[in-house]
């Protein structure tokens, strides 16, 4: 019955052949969905179907006869996949992106004839509304498991990693008694939504908030604008006098950011207010007194500008009766990804866009160094928001400098598969994978990926990837 079978197929076969002609099978080509390109065994084009000129903006007559050097070199496509094929002799996948920036699977399979390769058949499927759907669906994920977690958020902080969960619940509880602050770390940490949240979140909240940029007034005007003046203190000075910024903080917060520029002179007058709680205006004989919280803020290190004589001893011990340090986003690249989730939703929301951003510029992301930290991160997010013309932010739309010495080409390299399912688990699976070389915990690897904790463990016995701590 089988043999049967095989001979009735066979002669089928052997009937369409003979019957179809080649234009016709070349018109069939013309109907399939899937954009083919044929190549021959040196990566030229032979043939490509009406839907790879639609796909990647060639004409057919101006791409037959061309190498995939010359389509590279032309940006019609950014990295062969014959190429791979035929490096290593088998059937290659990759996920990349075309001109206007949709996502594409493909694949090339080697032909062989007599034991070499003879053709490379090149199939491309637009996947970019499975990947848009499947975005969705995690993002959904990861906000049910940032409440599930209980991670923090306030304004444009958001505590993923331990150490800025740490840093937002030792602000929370020194928000409730009225010891002087200092913030320290590197500019664009957010040392300022610090102090605000310092402010905000304690018993002054209903009084003012006023912060000074110790760096930006000029020497000449920083003790009048900081104490006030009274009336004929000197020329051009009002003739009803000024109140200070400490005397408008009454009751509320003065925030003294980069405390590290105040001029030697002036902080002992500063270590009077915090000790006396009381001013004195320019030209003034009388005391003022002052209910007003001092936090401070530097990313300069004040213990050796102590010791180089720049900052007054006394002073410094007066501001670090409770230090907060906030770490550079670079030692908590836990925090990037959710970051990068807040800051585009904030400039979608703000442009009326809908931007999504491919997962390979999210790696590009966690890898760099960010020496602006989070500001950085953010202004990056609003010039990629503004400048990409397409939905997909890809790793081309970064900044070149970003990643100019990194030498990934962007693209991911799978192994041999058969289906888009199939390309999906093997992305995925390298990535969990890269993760737990990288991280100690499954806890860790979580919140790297987005994913949760759970999640990640049942991902690693399904791809075999050796089992790590779950704490």
């Amino acid at each position: 019955m089988d043999k049967l079978h095989v001979s009735t197929h066979n002669e089928f076969v052997d009937k369409f052949i003979s019957e179809t002609s080649k234009q016709e099978l070349l018109s069939v080509l013309d109907y399939i969905q899937d954009a083919i390109i044929i190549e021959d065994e040196k990566g030229t084009t032979i043939w490509l179907n009406k839907a790879a000129e639609d796909l990647y903006h060639m004409k057919r007559e101006d791409s037959i006869g061309k190498d995939v050097t010359f389509l590279e070199n032309a940006g019609v496509i950014s990295t062969s996949v014959s190429k791979l094929a035929i490096e290593k002799k088998d059937t290659v996948s990759i996920l990349h992106s075309n001109k206007e920036g949709k996502n594409l699977l493909t694949t090339g399979t080697p032909f062989y004839e007599n034991g070499r390769i003879k053709r490379i058949i090149v199939t491309s499927r637009d996947i970019t509304e499975l990947i848009q759907l499947k975005n969705r669906i995690e993002d959904v994920q990861a906000a049910l498991d940032e409440l599930s977690q209980n991670k923090i958020f306030y304004g444009d902080i958001i505590a993923n990693s331990p150490s800025m969960f740490n840093v937002l619940q030792l602000t929370k509880k020194l928000s409730q008694i009225d010891s002087t602050v200092l913030i320290t770390g590197e500019s664009g940490v957010g040392k300022g939504i610090i102090a605000k949240l310092l402010h905000e979140t304690g018993k002054r909240k209903n009084f003012p908030f006023v912060k000074v940029n110790c760096g930006a007034i000029p020497e000449n005007l920083l003790e009048s604008e900081l104490f006030g003046y009274e009336s004929g203190a000197f020329t051009g000075s009002r003739k009803e006098g000024k109140k200070g910024l400490f005397e408008m903080a009454q009751n509320g917060t003065i925030f003294l950011d980069e405390i590290s520029e105040l001029p030697y002179h002036l902080q002992v007058k500063i270590l009077q207010v915090i000790q006396d709680k009381e001013i004195q205006r320019v030209g003034g004989i009388d005391t003022i007194e002052v209910n007003a919280r001092i936090i401070a803020a530097t990313n300069k290190d004040l213990k050796s500008m102590v010791n180089e004589g720049k900052f007054r001893e006394d002073l410094y011990y007066r501001l670090y009766v409770v230090p907060i340090h906030i770490p550079p986003l670079r030692e908590r690249q836990e925090d990037i990804i959710p970051m990068v989730r807040h800051f585009l939703q904030k400039y979608n929301n703000k442009f009326n866009d809908n931007k999504r951003i491919d997962t390979n510029t999210i790696a590009l992301l966690i890898k760099y160094h960010w020496p602006g930290n989070v500001r950085e991160l953010e202004n990056i997010i609003e010039r990629l928001v503004i400048t990409t013309k397409n939905n997909i932010i890809l790793p081309e739309n970064l900044p070149t400098y970003m990643f100019k010495n990194d030498g990934n080409s962007g693209e991911i390299t799978l192994s041999p598969i058969m289906n888009l399912k199939k390309a999906l688990e093997e992305t995925e699976k390298q990535m969990i994978k890269n993760a737990s070389e990288k991280y100690k915990t499954t806890r860790q690897i979580a919140k790297i990926l987005g994913i949760s904790q759970p999640s990640v463990v049942r991902k690693m016995q399904k791809y075999g990837i050796d089992h790590i701590s779950d704490s």
